[in-house]
């Protein structure tokens, strides 16, 4: 079976919360299915934690709309978020490296 394909990968931040929430994702999976608001955390070392989206029932019940159905899934998934918020990082130290310069000048 051929690896799956994530793609059209966008980050939403938000301010960081105290559990660690740092923004929102989504993404393309395999040119066949977009996944929303997957809920992006940094952990105590440094890296990224996914929670897919859940839903509460009226009887108190929560369901999964959707999630990985094994760990190199899951890990895909979150190889390409983490990658897209190092651009998104970068981009943004760039722009504030040029910011800077320009004020020196």
């Amino acid at each position: 079976m051929d690896e799956a394909v994530i793609s059209e990968v966008t980050f939403y931040p938000i301010r960081p919360t105290e559990k660690g929430l740092i923004g929102f994702a989504a993404c393309l999976f395999d040119n066949k299915l977009v996944l929303n608001s997957i809920a992006v955390y940094t952990t105590m070392s440094g890296d990224v934690r996914l929670v897919f989206p859940n839903k509460l029932l009226p009887n108190s019940k929560e369901i999964n709309a959707y999630f990985p159905v094994n760990r190199k899934t899951y890990e895909l998934i979150k190889k390409a978020v983490a990658k897209k918020i190092e651009e998104l990082t970068e981009k943004v130290k760039g722009d504030f490296t040029n910011e800077q310069e320009s004020r020196v000048t």
